[in-house]
């Protein structure tokens, strides 16, 4: 399981890396649950990173107007990154969904054929409307993407498994795998939630509370919180 850490400024970065950090995600938590960054602060975080480290980049939570999503998708890989991520905000069922994924994926890799788009959903879709998680990895796979994440929309107290169960949770990581997508789980995710994340084994486990001392906004990442998480998801222990 590779850890995503999320990081707001190039500041960030040496301690995301040096506690162990697999992915560095660039978001702005002050505009949402996958808030964009501007570009000067994506293109600092890339360039702070080293080489081996991919670099992240969320573009939103995305109402549903694909043209707009996909000029920000294009501007997001043309940026050096090796993902691109958009939560489907705006999008409320199958058809919506494939439209702003198929339209996000052209562009992107109009920009960096390389790049990897991943499309985010949220557990807690029944009190935002937002598309379900069911219907989430149809749409990624039909609109092309190369990977899938269930994070939470809402970031107060209750955290992803709040929202949805192991056995929901692990339904929805199957499916995903079925259609051949790369799988992802975020959402205010603790370490105390290691062992579960370590049962359901999705391929990326996205964190940025966590190693903040809880402050997802104003705090600041520390290296001893990634490398405690890092050690707690690749431990061994039941």
């Amino acid at each position: 399981m590779q850890i995503l850490v999320s990081v707001v400024s190039d500041e960030e970065v040496a301690e995301a890396v040096a506690g162990g950090a697999d992915i560095l995600d660039v978001k702005n938590p002050h505009e949402g649950s996958l808030g964009a960054a501007t570009p000067d602060v994506i293109r600092s975080i890339r360039a702070a990173a080293p080489a081996k480290c991919p670099v992240s980049v969320a573009i939103g939570d995305a109402p549903q107007l694909p043209g707009t999503m996909a000029l920000a998708a294009l501007g997001a890989a043309s940026c050096g990154v090796e993902y691109v991520k958009v939560g489907l905000f705006g999008a409320r069922n199958l058809a919506e969904g494939t439209d702003m994924v198929r339209a996000v994926c052209l562009a992107a890799r109009s920009g960096n054929p390389e790049v990897t788009v991943m499309i985010a959903g949220y557990a807690d879709s029944g009190s935002n409307g937002t598309i379900s998680p069911e219907d989430l990895p149809q749409a990624a796979a039909e609109g092309g993407a190369d990977g899938c994440m269930l994070d939470t929309l809402a970031k107060g107290s209750e955290n992803l498994f709040a929202h949805m169960n192991p056995e929901e949770l692990s339904r929805f990581l199957d499916r995903c795998r079925e259609l051949g997508l790369a799988t992802a789980l975020a959402g205010k995710l603790r370490i105390d939630d290691a062992p579960m994340l370590r049962e359901l084994g999705p391929d990326i486990a996205g964190f940025r509370s966590a190693v903040c001392g809880g402050d997802r906004a104003g705090g600041r990442v520390d290296a001893d919180s990634v490398r405690r998480l890092k050690a707690a998801l690749n431990s061994s222990q039941p």
